[in-house]
């Protein structure tokens, strides 16, 4: 079998880097090592964990905030039924996937791919039969793994990383998140809306280290505030079970050097992913990676091998799914003769908790480091009408604007739907827009955007509602 392109990995960056080259007139074939398409993030990631977001926050304002708004309720919890709505949920996700590769005509197949060069590429399927596919060129799009802990034995059951925080049988009474990037602490926040008492160790001094240090602050103080308590500057140096469940977990603190010991129920690995490059063959075709284990890639996305091209969680980069298509797609048009291209400098990161942490471009910290004057726009939610009667009125959003140009640099906001708000400041800087005329827009009333209107006004001081 013969294709312009072969495409290693059905995750967000695989399938549409195949749809996109399917649209271009390209002959593709995929391969999936899953039964199921859409990788780590439709599957155990992304869209599984957002579903139990939103039903615990719904289950927590049923227990807490309806009364207020004169709606009473005695809500119980059905964890079954709760993880059959987040499964449907991802059911309808993948079969989703599945339809768009067979509407672009793409060929699929299922099983584990490896590079034999660079115009050709093996699979073996579960089965263990072995096809060759001939290609004009090949995309590594193979995602990441779970970064697991030395001498901790993750079993997925009470020791878990985020897969198996997705699929637990039952809400724990403690649980202990290792890491207060991401992943711990939206996943945190589920067990703890549904009632588990929730303890953070991280071992750097602050949560969300890569966003804005201001709206970590924020986030913090918001997530203790709903019960969540931390550690920080403290590493785990060990897991050991006792009686039939539950551990006793070894802390060390970086800075005194003082050993403690905790009890949990549950121990959630949440320390980061790394690149998932194995059994693909790279070693032997001579494809370059760098000493995290990523791929190396020129500015075309392409290794060291001509031909063989990556993209996504296995090269440099934030580890996003909308990264990793929107190079998907840049590849495709490249390979296409089209001008792809990704603006690194506007990709936004979202924490889907309650409230929202959303960021886009440069934080205050970096423009320091970087010498490069700034004025700030801040305004706070408090001050927001819809946000007030909506009682969501915690965190602010901030918009950072060079001193001299005005052009904005960066927005960081913590607060209700943030997730959404910060798609209107990556539009401006992707067109390099200025706080002005992010200022000057009409923004409809009541809404939550208009907090961004007036932090951008702020930069200038004339914010109207505060």
């Amino acid at each position: 079998m013969s294709y312009d392109l072969t495409v290693i990995g059905t995750g967000p960056g695989g399938y549409v880097c195949a749809i996109r080259a399917a649209q271009l007139g390209m002959k593709v074939a995929v391969i999936e090592k899953r039964a199921t398409h859409g990788g780590t993030c439709l599957n155990v990631g992304c869209i599984p964990s957002k579903a139990l977001l939103h039903a615990s926050e719904l289950y927590e304002e049923a227990n807490h905030g309806f009364a207020a708004m004169g709606i009473g309720v005695s809500p119980t919890l059905d964890l079954t039924k709760m993880m059959k709505f987040k499964s449907d949920g991802v059911k309808g996700n993948v079969d989703g996937i599945s339809f768009l590769l067979k509407k672009n005509k793409i060929d699929v197949f299922n099983g584990i791919g490896k590079i034999s060069n660079a115009t050709q590429v093996c699979v073996t399927s579960h089965e263990g039969t072995i096809q060759t596919l001939d290609t004009k060129r090949v995309v590594i799009a193979t995602g990441s793994d779970i970064a697991s802990l030395p001498g901790i034995d993750i079993d997925e059951k009470t020791i878990v990383s985020s897969t198996g925080a997705l699929n637990l049988g039952q809400v724990p009474e403690r649980m202990l998140v290792v890491g207060g990037g991401v992943i711990g602490l939206e996943l945190g926040s589920v067990w703890r809306r549904l009632g588990a008492k929730v303890q953070v160790v991280e071992f750097l001094d602050r949560i969300i280290p890569d966003m804005d240090g201001e709206i970590s602050k924020q986030f913090q103080r918001v997530l203790q505030k709903q019960g969540m308590t931390f550690k920080f500057g403290t590493k785990v140096t060990g897991v050991s079970s006792f009686g039939s469940k539950g551990h006793t977990v070894t802390l060390l603190s970086t800075a005194s050097g003082n050993i403690e010991t905790i009890e949990v129920d549950v121990v959630l690995i949440a320390t980061g992913r790394v690149p998932y490059t194995h059994g693909l063959g790279l070693e032997e075709v001579g494809v370059e990676k760098d000493e995290l284990g990523r791929v190396k890639v020129s500015p075309r996305w392409e290794t060291s091998v001509p031909g063989i091209f990556a993209i996504g969680d296995v090269i440099d980069g934030p580890m996003l799914a909308h990264k990793a298509e929107d190079e998907g797609v840049a590849v495709a048009e490249l390979l296409a003769g089209q001008a792809g291209h990704v603006n690194y400098n506007v990709i936004p990161g979202v924490v889907y908790t309650n409230p929202e942490v959303a960021s886009v471009g440069k934080t205050e910290e970096q423009l320091k480091e970087a010498g490069i004057a700034y004025n700030v726009g801040k305004f706070p939610f408090m001050a927001n009408g819809r946000a007030k009667v909506n009682r969501t009125t915690d965190g602010f959003v901030k918009i950072l604007a060079d001193a001299t140009t005005d052009r904005v640099l960066g927005a960081h906001m913590i607060g209700p739907h943030v997730g959404e708000l910060i798609s209107e400041a990556a539009v401006l800087m992707e067109f390099s827009g200025s706080a002005e005329d992010l200022a000057r827009i009409c923004h409809a009333h009541p809404t939550l955007n208009e907090a961004v209107k007036e932090a951008a006004l702020a930069v200038d001081n004339r914010a109207l509602h505060m």
